[in-house]
């Protein structure tokens, strides 16, 4: 194997925006930070949840916010 063409590897912190932490290797650095994990993410837990995290539900509800009134 040839030497010093691997990148650096760090024993990572992964801490997640609902509390869960766990410890990888990761070549990022020794802390990372992630919105989502497969604690808190819908797919894992069954439960229904929007992610939104750019606003998009909202920049959809006002874009289409005209097309309702008119049914009503």
């Amino acid at each position: 194997m040839k030497t010093d063409i691997h990148p650096k590897t760090f024993k990572a912190k992964v801490v997640c925006n609902c509390g869960y932490q766990a410890e990888v290797l990761s070549t990022k650095g020794e802390t990372v930070s992630v919105e989502i994990c497969s604690n808190c993410h819908p797919f894992y837990t069954g439960k229904q949840r929007f992610v939104d995290t750019a606003g998009r539900i909202d920049r959809f509800r006002k874009k289409y916010a005209k097309f309702e009134e008119k049914k009503a």
